[in-house]
């Protein structure tokens, strides 16, 4: 047995999650997917949805991110467990042609928790991590109770031969609430050392809020020198408060013309927020 002042070796991956990125705080921009096929919002034109994508994934390189994670943001509303198939398959096609569009490391995230559909897509199309919102315990949601795919998505991992795909889990997950009273530091230990996650995520209270400096503080003391990625609400001007306090940024709405979710990627508003991050010595900003 593992006691919670240390990690099980083999799950947490440091050197591998810093030889990732070229960054000490890598920027992860969010490619959010308009409607794929058999959601509500679908309009019928998969091209458009791929061109969209491919909008947002040039003007974050070009703004000088330093990664990007797809999710199936515009699926709403989202399934609470496993997501129907002809969601995995434009989930597939379209993480492939964006991977292939750019040399950045790109992740996945099948909303709102379908990890084993992530890990399958990320295998196929060259993605190399993964986000999975409730990895360990169970959370409250506006799906309902979704409880956490820890025990199957690390057997499948194994399975597949795909351990070179990392795992980050987000703690106290936006948007939901833990079933039982958590607090930060033992939900940190708890989906690192019990969950087997790589890093974690640590988020405000919905999509676009800020992140709290105490939660981070708790989190990077938890995490025992895994990665903490700040989740939701990155400014310049938090960031300017917060970069101290992380090991690297997942961002979507902010990084939006006029800073609206449903926007396309501002690339001026993307290396703004580069800009005041920790950066490599050779690094160059975008013109």
């Amino acid at each position: 047995m593992h006691n919670r002042d240390t990690p099980p070796s083999g799950l947490l991956i440091p050197d591998r999650w810093q030889g990732l990125f070229a960054q000490p705080c890598p920027l992860i921009g969010v490619v959010h997917l308009r409607p794929l096929p058999g959601s509500p919002g679908w309009q019928g034109d998969f091209g458009a949805v791929l061109a969209a994508a491919l909008a947002d994934v040039r003007a974050y390189r070009d703004g000088g991110a330093d990664g990007l994670i797809v999710e199936n943001f515009g699926d709403v509303p989202f399934w609470g467990g496993t997501v129907p198939p002809e969601t995995v398959a434009a989930m597939t096609r379209l993480a492939t042609e964006l991977v292939a569009e750019t040399c950045l490391p790109v992740g996945i995230n099948v909303l709102r928790n379908d990890a084993l559909a992530a890990l399958a897509i990320a295998q196929v199309s060259g993605a190399r991590f993964l986000r999975v919102n409730v990895l360990s315990g169970a959370t409250v949601t506006d799906q309902g109770v979704i409880e956490g795919q820890a025990a199957e998505l690390l057997r499948r991992r194994r399975l597949l031969g795909a351990e070179s795909i990392l795992i980050l889990a987000d703690v106290l997950v936006k948007h939901g609430a833990p079933l039982a009273p958590l607090g930060m530091a033992e939900a940190v230990a708890d989906v690192l050392q019990r969950g087997g996650a790589d890093g974690v995520i640590v988020s405000g209270a919905g999509t676009g809020q800020p992140t709290d400096r105490r939660d981070l503080e708790q989190a990077m003391a938890a995490a025992r020198g895994a990665p903490v990625l700040i989740g939701s609400g990155a400014t310049p001007a938090l960031m300017g408060q917060l970069a101290s306090c992380c090991n690297g940024v997942i961002a979507g709405t902010a990084l939006k013309q006029d800073g609206v979710v449903s926007g396309a990627v501002d690339r001026q508003r993307v290396t703004a927020l580069r800009r005041v991050l920790p950066q490599s010595p050779n690094w160059q900003h975008p013109p």
